[in-house]
């Protein structure tokens, strides 16, 4: 099993910006996929974005595609959500998951082990 810390969450005005950071123990980080989901409060989990194994290929839900940007390094265990153009709309908790393959994934049943999550609060 593998422990995911994020960080980086906070209260920022709309039009604003933050970066998410997601830190795994153990040494299999690097073979599986990694994802981002949000869940603001009475709305179901939402995914958010994906990022294959190498990082070769990643994955958007269409509300963030064009202001959000997922990445990671491997040598660091470390998956990170770079946030843009914040909007109200995207105030929720964000947690960081690892899928149980290494291709993208945005079903939240193809992820085993996730974060606690961060709290994102945008501003109006």
């Amino acid at each position: 099993q593998v422990q995911l810390v994020e960080s980086g969450g906070g209260l920022v005005q709309a039009g604003g910006s933050l970066r998410l950071s997601c830190t795994a123990s153990g040494r299999t980080f690097s073979s599986y996929a990694m994802g981002w989901f949000r869940q603001a409060p009475g709305k179901e989990r939402e995914f958010v974005a994906s990022i294959s194994w190498n990082g070769g290929s990643t994955y958007y839900a269409d509300s963030v595609k064009g202001r959000f940007t997922i990445s990671r390094d491997n040598a660091k265990n470390t998956v990170y959500l770079q946030m843009n153009t914040l909007k109200p709309e995207d105030t929720a908790v964000y947690s960081c998951a690892r899928a149980s393959v290494s291709l993208v994934r945005a079903t939240a049943d193809d992820y085993r082990d996730w974060g606690q999550g961060t709290q994102v609060t945008v501003s109006s």
